[in-house]
């Protein structure tokens, strides 16, 4: 039998049910590392339904001159498009924080990132950003967690940190684990840090949490812990149908009986 390339997937196994877009939970937050357009639209033409956030790392959104274009891809698909934390970081850095604003507004970009991770940003000046931005109607992810690989993570002020952030107009929360996976969120060995999930996890259920996961062995323990409706973030862009499968209990690491807790 020949399948057509866009057909509609069997039904005959069970799996846990998936939202349709705008999902509230289950996010997928792909990291853009640069990928071209045309790149782009076939990764989205394959897998875009099971993109919910595509966040532009570094900088690149400031010089990437195909942004434009690829904001239109992106919306088709209904994928809400967010600049990394640094260039946030340093906007504020140079005083130019309301100027990022407008350009935000002028390309189009509702959303942004803002961490205080790449910078000696106070948390005041965080939470200041923060809702200076939610006021101008941004949806704001805020980042809590240091990208510094020495720095001590403290469960009850990654908890404190995370409240504060949602006080201040954040819509979501994002815990670092930067690209590497082996920082914030996780050992120098990529090991989860159980207690800073459980810690953040008790601040809102999940609902507003993301976890930046960006290796598979992350993505499957944070599934068997929290769900397969856990927001993970971070994910490479070549990695987007495997995490679905690892949400659905298709691969080793999550593979369990739809009636089981942990996969509904």
């Amino acid at each position: 039998m020949t399948l057509t390339p866009n057909a509609e997937p069997p039904t005959f196994l069970s799996v846990p049910p998936r939202q349709d877009k705008p999902r509230s939970s289950g996010v997928t937050h792909v990291l853009d590392k640069g990928l071209p357009l045309e790149q782009t639209r076939v990764v989205l033409d394959s897998v875009g339904r099971f993109v919910d956030i595509w966040k532009f790392g570094y900088g690149l959104a400031y010089i990437d001159r195909q942004l434009p274009a690829k904001l239109d891809l992106l919306a088709t698909h209904s994928i809400r498009a967010c600049p990394g934390g640094t260039l946030a970081e340093i906007a504020w850095l140079q005083g130019k924080w309301s100027d990022y604003l407008d350009w935000l507004e002028r390309v189009g970009l509702g959303c942004l990132e803002v961490s205080s991770g790449a910078t000696d940003m106070p948390v005041e000046a965080k939470r200041e950003l923060i809702s200076t931005a939610a006021d101008r109607g941004f949806e704001v992810f805020a980042e809590v967690g240091s990208k510094d690989p020495g720095a001590v993570a403290s469960a009850r002020e990654w908890a404190a940190q995370a409240k504060a952030d949602l006080e201040a107009g954040a819509t979501w929360i994002v815990a670092e684990g930067r690209e590497s996976g082996t920082v914030g969120l996780y050992n120098a060995f990529g090991e989860v840090r159980p207690d800073l999930v459980d810690a953040l996890a008790a601040v809102d259920a999940q609902a507003t949490i993301i976890y930046e996961a960006p290796q598979r062995d992350q993505q499957a323990w944070l599934i068997r812990h929290v769900g397969a409706q856990v927001n993970l973030g971070n994910v490479a862009v070549e990695e987007i149908l495997s995490l679905e499968a690892l949400r659905l209990g298709l691969r080793s690491g999550t593979t369990a009986p739809a009636t089981d807790p942990v996969l509904r």
